[in-house]
């Protein structure tokens, strides 16, 4: 049944980069029956992401049009949210919308954005690429410009 329920959360896309789904993103932790309730855990990719709201919403609203009639949502804080946690296909899916994915894992890039080590373009490959801002349409992506096709694009950092 969680395998079921797992497909139809991935028919919800993530609100702020519509390219990958809420499961892709690693955003969906837990889904449980409690008695007669189905519970969807969820890490917020930040404590203050504004997306929140929204995927609560898609989800309930999701489950209930599939016949899921007692249907709640809980937030996880516990570990924190890690890029660590997107899928590869979220990766592949990032860099096919114009959004340069995280590279390595979290622990081991911490340090990466802050001495600017060029980004791979996601539009041709190109590592000749600049840090024009650390911070993009959200906190967690920054703002680059490929020099080699002259194309700004966002990363989405390793955090």
């Amino acid at each position: 049944m969680n395998e079921k329920i797992i497909g139809l959360l991935k028919e919800i896309p993530d609100p702020e980069i519509p390219a990958i789904n809420i499961v892709e993103m690693g955003i969906v932790r837990d889904v449980e029956f409690i008695d007669d309730e189905l519970v969807i855990k969820i890490t917020p990719t930040y404590s203050g992401c504004p997306a929140m709201k929204a995927i609560e919403d898609d989800i309930v609203a999701e489950l209930k049009s599939k016949g899921f009639e007692n249907v709640s949502v809980k937030k996880i804080y516990s570990p924190a949210w890690s890029t660590n946690w997107l899928t590869e296909e979220a990766k592949r899916k990032l860099k096919e919308y114009g959004i340069a994915p995280p590279e390595g894992k979290a622990e081991d890039e911490f340090y990466r954005d802050v001495i600017a080590k060029p980004i791979e373009c996601p539009y041709c490959d190109s590592r000749e690429t600049k840090l024009t801002s650390q911070f993009g349409s959200t906190a967690c992506k920054s703002l680059h410009y490929c020099n080699s096709c002259q194309q700004p694009f966002e990363h989405f950092k390793c955090i």
